[in-house]
């Protein structure tokens, strides 16, 4: 409840203090933010609000998300439900294939 809340506030501050700020953060690759707004997607369908705020404070992910159809053609994946997050879809596709 609300001491989780806090928590993840202060962990959240935390980690911006001890962020070095004198050192250039290299070029995010194309393939980390697809994977980072796979996983955005994923902590939000299942409400983990503090992980996801730190997730995009630390990966400097945009605020605002990919559009998911074009998320969804990039990972190569067939039409999913609207309400499941694609990264469901990429584990089922990829466990299906083992099998």
């Amino acid at each position: 409840g609300i001491n989780a809340e806090y928590g993840g506030r202060v962990r959240a501050e935390v980690c911006k203090a001890l962020e070095d700020r004198t050192v250039e953060r290299p070029k995010v690759p194309s393939e980390n933010i697809l994977i980072n707004e796979l996983i955005r997607e994923y902590l939000e369908f299942n409400g983990y609000h503090h992980t996801l705020s730190t997730l995009l404070h630390e990966s400097k992910q945009p605020t605002q998300p990919l559009d998911r159809e074009f998320l969804r053609s990039e990972v190569r994946l067939n039409v999913q439900p609207p309400h499941i997050p694609l990264l469901y879809g990429v584990v089922s596709h990829l466990t299906t294939e083992q099998a």
